[in-house]
């Protein structure tokens, strides 16, 4: 069996980088928003970087569960487009539409009411009141981000990553002038520090999603799929599809992310220095991350549309192959990282004692490197398969449980016989790390037995 997979990849490799290149390009370019945030928040001061930590951790939180509920239009709108099925993508665009301007009230009023979701990191009042401020600013842009996320389930769906790329790429260029613009200040505005971060981003958002419509309005390529041909009130049914796959997608993000918001919450309380050397290593493990969930996405795509097409053996093909090159890929990243841990760190810049902080952290984001991308793929196979309740529960026991729970335990090393090393934020980091290979196996033993099961008596989806 092993043979025949590893014979797959010269095949299934090209097809997976073909699609994941763009991917790669374009999410590295989102996360150099948080990227140029850090670094530039961290010249401006201490205080910032530290609400900056607070406000995009639960920022990512809310963000990341509602859009992970669009998502589920990529794998639905892959198996339509492998079945030929044009004519029923634009309906499937719009119902995603209406979807998503329900979670853009939802996420809005979080984002105006999230006191007590600041206050549990005990910070003063002022750090408290910035980042509270840059919530509130990005919650003018929400809409148009939650919009442009309909577009991007769509290009993954259709096999076209590109457009969305070039866009990414274009909202980049305009990042670095408006963040020095308003966080520092400049042709009659005041610099706002941290917040500042969040009036560029607002601008960029709602300029993404004007340009990309245009795009699907005037683009002969997506004529086919009738995306404007007629207004669409909302359609339950179509919808409720939507929801059964994409509320447990968006739960597993939730699960996922704030594993790591509660981990910057927590490790707040261990100081500014802790919190701010926190927040570098986590946004560098983020830059990384970037690299297996663009391959998942792109397998995701290559399996759902198989699965239209009815050609289940190749879905798994291409499934198990994905697993083994994005595997290999990251296990040598994190061997990079970890040889190269000070040169990145100075990348940053940050104040001597921040630096000091953060050198351990690197060998966790080393380590787990394997069972990211083992667990990442795994779960981007399953919701091709239209598989997304089993994998939230297996996010909620390990990251929540083992992840967030034991690292809170040696973190603050509540039962007394934490060794001293496990002590602090490497403890977070640590059951952080147990949890995610936790899941990874859980996650790939899914896929093997639904794999199987769905070749043998599953037909084609309907939808």
């Amino acid at each position: 069996m092993l043979h025949f997979k590893l014979s797959r990849l010269r095949e299934d490799v090209p097809s997976l980088l073909k699609l994941a290149g763009p991917l790669l390009i374009g999410q590295l370019a989102v996360i150099a928003f948080g990227v140029l945030d850090t670094a530039m928040t961290a010249r401006y001061s201490a205080d910032d970087l530290a609400a900056l930590a607070m406000a995009s951790a639960i920022f990512i939180s809310i963000y990341v569960g509602l859009t992970g509920v669009i998502s589920a239009l990529a794998p639905i709108a892959g198996q339509l487009f492998g079945a030929k099925r044009f004519g029923e993508i634009g309906e499937e665009v719009r119902q995603a539409t209406w979807l998503a301007l329900g979670l853009t009230l939802l996420g809005t009023a979080i984002l105006l009411n999230a006191d007590h979701l600041l206050e549990i990191s005990q910070v003063t009042p002022d750090i408290e009141g910035k980042a509270k401020l840059y919530l509130n600013i990005l919650a003018i842009g929400l809409p148009a981000s939650m919009t442009m996320r309909v577009l991007m389930a769509l290009h993954n769906a259709v096999s076209r990553p590109t457009v969305i790329t070039v866009v990414q790429l274009i909202g980049l260029g305009l990042k670095l002038p408006l963040n020095l613009l308003f966080i520092y200040g400049g042709l009659g505005i005041e610099g706002m520090g941290g917040p500042g971060c969040a009036v560029a981003t607002v601008i960029i958002s709602w300029f993404w999603l004007i340009i990309t419509l245009g795009f699907v309005l005037f683009d002969s390529f997506y004529k086919p799929f009738k995306i404007f041909v007629c207004f669409s009130w909302p359609d339950w049914h179509r919808i409720w599809t939507l929801l059964k796959l994409g509320a447990p997608i968006g739960f597993s993000y939730l699960i996922e992310v704030t594993s790591f918001t509660f981990m910057s919450l927590f490790i707040a309380r261990l100081g500014t220095t802790a919190l701010a050397g926190h927040q570098i290593v986590a946004n560098l493990g983020t830059v990384i991350y970037m690299v297996p969930l663009s391959l998942s996405i792109a397998t995701m795509t290559l399996v759902s549309q198989s699965i239209g097409a009815n050609k289940q053996e190749r879905a798994e093909e291409i499934g198990w192959s994905s697993v083994f090159f994005t595997t290999t890929l990251c296990v040598f990243i994190g061997v990079i990282v970890w040889i190269f841990r000070v040169d990145l760190l100075d990348l940053y810049d940050p104040p001597e004692e921040v630096k000091a902080f953060s050198i351990p952290l690197f060998l966790f984001i080393a380590f787990y490197q394997l069972f990211d991308a083992l667990q990442i793929t795994a779960a981007f196979i399953l919701r091709a398969y239209r598989i997304a309740f089993w994998p939230m529960l297996i996010y909620a026991g390990s990251l929540w449980g083992v992840g967030l729970g034991g690292g809170y335990l040696m973190g603050f090393n509540v039962l007394g016989n934490t060794p001293e090393f496990l002590q602090g934020a490497n403890g977070f980091w640590a059951g952080n790390s147990m949890s995610l290979g936790l899941a990874a196996l859980l996650l790939l033993y899914l896929f093997r037995k639904t794999a199987a099961r769905f070749e043998k008596t599953h037909p084609p989806v309907e939808v």
